[in-house]
């Protein structure tokens, strides 16, 4: 079963939708108790980055999500979730992330050429930057996805598994060890993401 963390934030129906349509098992859930039972977690995320640290917080379902990574299962961060994994934000002030992924979040206005639109949105190809990774066993470089953000992950070349070109090298995927972060949607990026969820939810 793949557990879908419920904390007010985030896509909840069409990823819910993607993952039945590929045949996982998925519930959607507030239940610390229904994540710790789970066999993989996703993290979804939309919006601020404070104000969803707080809403995860409140629930307790932070501390949550960190047992679940530690545990070793699969945990996937999609876009604001996927920042959340990080060290900490610079998003409207400085605050304190999950601290699963070493790196911060840092605006990509001042980073990409003045010229693009800020948020970045739309589809974009995918370059890997890691070899052999799980996450894309079914996909080949280049495919594209769907993104939608104003904020990306600095982090060492260690941890990124995935660029994007948006006048600069953007981060687009990001790992440490059983922990995975997509900044696009997979939810809303066509067969690409749907092979990105299956492969996940295929990960023990």
């Amino acid at each position: 079963m793949v557990a879908i963390v419920d904390y007010g934030v985030g896509n909840l129906f069409s990823l819910k939708c993607s993952l039945d349509y590929i045949g996982a098992q998925a519930v959607v859930t507030s239940d610390a108790a229904v994540l710790d039972a789970a066999d993989a977690v996703i993290l979804p995320g939309v919006g601020a980055f404070r104000d969803a640290a707080e809403k995860l917080k409140a629930g307790g379902l932070d501390q949550a999500v960190i047992r679940n990574a530690a545990s070793g299962k699969p945990l996937l961060g999609i876009c604001l979730g996927m920042q959340m994994l990080f060290d900490k934000s610079y998003e409207y002030g400085e605050y304190a992330g999950l601290g699963l992924i070493p790196g911060e979040i840092v605006p990509l206005q001042g980073y990409v050429p003045d010229s693009l639109k800020i948020p970045q949105i739309g589809w974009n190809a995918l370059r890997f930057t890691s070899e052999n990774c799980q996450l894309f066993r079914y996909i080949k470089d280049g495919e594209c996805v769907y993104f939608v953000h104003s904020y990306y992950a600095a982090c060492d070349d260690a941890y990124r598994i995935a660029e994007t070109d948006y006048g600069a090298p953007v981060t687009a995927a990001a790992a440490k060890d059983n922990v995975f972060g997509c900044q696009f949607h997979p939810e809303k990026s066509g067969e690409v993401g749907l092979n990105i969820l299956r492969a996940f939810c295929e990960m023990r």
